[in-house]
């Protein structure tokens, strides 16, 4: 969809776009650009294929000096514009960044011989034109250590960009990461992988042009590469604050910090350079207790203490502060600013959240009650570019009381078809229902339009008429939002109802750079949560296993319609004995490969009957991207 089939802002929404507030700190446009060395040579990142994966220029609009459209919110339209400075920067000698070609930050750190490198960004290809970028302006090393500061891919995924496996298993380069990162990775990345990626299309914007009318910014940089991430299991897990490490010769102290942004995340000192790296536990913007794409809620109490017990351990002795997203922070003083800042407004959205809870008010009441004060609102990294406080004051609540509001009424609630088709009905058919919406367009209450016509497009899908005023009010949202991810949200739903699913749908889905980092009951969680239990009634069976690359042996089996599985030797009691590679089983757990196929092509040795290794294999779901989220 191009431009020209986007709506011009209303009056309503300029309006308030012009009564909102931004940030007046200009130092922000210094530190942005501060030790630029080189743009990428064209700003083009593509893959193998020729596929573009980056296109930066894209972007042009946000050139610094361009004033904010109407169909952006003017803080939101500062906060991409600062997001837009590009290219490889010095953030003090021995350490640089490549900043602006991915959603997140690659940090290189020189040694004595090689690289060390933080975060190596989402995908191969930026990765590796990141380093190349390094490589060009710095001189050649090779990457000796590669350190993730956390658990999510946009700071693991590109990391056969800057290495490769045979590297990391010849000794040549460790790769250090937070204790349960693996864990943590595969829980977020592959048991609820599926989901999370088709709801990440509405909160990242992928989908979405760039264009002041569409896709702008994401908050914690402007835009997330296409392309799929891979990784590289840990070598070395840190396990405990103050853990120190020298790494070719580079001394690295760290302070882990669970339940944070990710449940695996750390932060770490260098004290030859004084920097300190916060990685994503502080961004120059609010972030997320709970992400719009899903995740684990965030624990924004030991979030803030953590801050404090950074700059307690830390900060007397720092004079920069980096973090995986967006700018560094340099001089004593604006470091402890920046991260008192950080460390109170965490601290404050769980107080405050939690006092109105304990006064009786559900979520949607404790969202619409508070206000962002003014000390947050002065600085553009306590304000709601990635997080909003509408969704983080609910997530403080889901995090001690769950998502239920404690009225009866909302306990078993009707599926929003049911409900839907009541509403028509009870609001006199979708013709009166469509009256009100428009009116209530007509006035400005988007909130209350998408609500209204909620319920009609899950009546009637096929309502035309409603599909594109739910569009039209979609955008209007999005176009008001200071939030990128809302703005992403809005504005992605609103091109699904005029344009229908995005084109990936009715693909299956498949993390396979992921998968090859799996330990063996990591591919069997991933495996049973494919189970069709419809198809498993009276199934009671059990498999002695050998993964034969990994010389271990399973038993595994179903019971309840549910899969049991366990490191052990052979039981007596299995049915049948099956012996495979790793590979060939990621194939058969994924849907790459069927079971009947991998024995008939002598992939799945079977000792014993067929039938015991069919129930157990041969009942996997598969799934599917695309699947409807703002409709039937």
């Amino acid at each position: 969809m191009t431009s020209i089939d986007r709506k011009d802002a209303t009056q309503h929404t300029i309006f308030l776009n012009q009564k909102a507030t931004t940030p007046t700190d200009a130092k922000d446009f210094e530190r942005v650009s501060r030790g630029f060395v080189a743009h990428h040579p064209t700003g083009i990142i593509s893959d193998h294929d020729g596929r573009t994966v980056v296109d930066v220029n894209q972007y042009n609009f946000l050139e610094t000096g361009n004033p904010a459209p109407n169909t952006v919110h003017p803080s939101l339209w500062r906060h991409a514009q600062l997001n837009h400075h590009h290219g490889l920067f010095e953030v003090t000698p021995g350490i640089w960044q490549v900043r602006g070609y991915d959603l997140s930050n690659i940090t290189f750190i020189q040694g004595d011989t090689g690289w060390i490198i933080v975060d190596p960004l989402t995908t191969q290809q930026t990765a590796r034109d990141a380093l190349a970028l390094a490589n060009a302006h710095l001189g050649p090393r090779p990457v000796l250590a590669v350190i993730y500061t956390h658990s999510h891919t946009d700071h693991f995924g590109g990391v056969l960009g800057v290495t490769s496996q045979e590297e990391v298993d010849a000794g040549r380069c460790m790769v250090i990461a937070p204790e349960h990162f693996l864990e943590e990775t595969v829980g977020e990345n592959v048991i609820a992988g599926p989901a999370m990626a088709r709801r990440a299309l509405f909160q990242f914007g992928v989908l979405l042009p760039a264009d002041p009318k569409a896709h702008v910014d994401c908050g914690l940089g402007n835009g997330l590469p296409l392309g799929g991430p891979d990784l590289i299991a840990p070598t070395h897990d840190i396990t405990r604050t103050g853990e120190e490490m020298t790494i070719d010769g580079v001394h690295v102290v760290f302070q882990l910090t669970p339940e944070t942004e990710a449940p695996a995340e750390m932060n770490f000192y260098f004290p030859q350079f004084r920097a300190l790296c916060m990685a994503e536990n502080c961004s120059h913007t609010m972030h997320n207790l709970i992400p719009i794409r899903g995740a684990l809620v965030r624990n924004a109490l030991k979030w803030s203490k953590y801050i404090h017990e950074a700059m307690t351990l830390f900060a007397d002795q720092t004079d920069i502060l980096f973090t995986s997203h967006n700018w560094p922070q340099w001089g004593q003083t604006e470091v402890r600013d920046f991260l008192t800042n950080q460390r109170d407004l965490y601290k404050w959205m769980h107080d405050q959240a939690m006092r109105l809870a304990n006064h009786g008010y559900v979520p949607t009441e404790i969202s619409d009650q508070l206000e962002l004060p003014e000390e947050f609102l002065a600085n553009d990294h306590t304000r709601g570019y990635y997080g909003d406080l509408v969704h983080n004051a609910k997530a403080v609540y889901q995090r001690y009381l769950s998502w239920y509001d404690g009225n009866p009424a909302n306990l078993h609630r009707l599926p929003p078809e049911d409900a839907g088709r009541r509403y028509v009905a009870l609001a006199g058919g979708e013709d009166n229902l469509l009256t009100q919406a428009r009116s209530a367009f007509d006035q400005g209450e988007y909130r209350w339009v998408a609500e209204l016509l909620n319920h009609l497009i899950f009546a009637n899908p096929g309502n035309q008429a409603a599909r594109l005023l739910q569009a039209d009010t979609m955008e209007q949202l999005g176009y008001q939002a200071e939030s990128s991810t809302f703005r992403n949200a809005y504005l992605n739903a609103a091109q699904e109802l005029r344009q229908g699913p995005p084109p990936i749908a009715g693909k299956p889905v498949r993390a396979r750079g992921i998968l090859r980092a799996m330990t063996v009951e990591q591919i069997f969680d991933a495996m049973s949560i494919r189970l069709q239990s419809e198809a498993l009634g009276g199934i009671k069976t059990e498999l002695n296993v050998t993964v034969n690359d990994l010389r271990t042996h399973w038993v595994i089996g179903i019971s309840n319609r549910t899969l049991y599985y366990q490191a052990a030797p052979a039981s007596t009691s299995a049915r049948a004995h099956i012996s495979l590679s790793r590979e060939t089983l990621i194939d058969v757990m994924s849907g790459e490969r069927l079971i009947g196929e991998a024995v008939n092509d002598g992939l799945v040795k079977v000792d014993g009957p067929i039938e015991p290794v069919e129930q157990t294999f041969g009942h996997l779901d598969t799934f599917m991207s695309g699947f409807n989220v703002i409709e039937p």
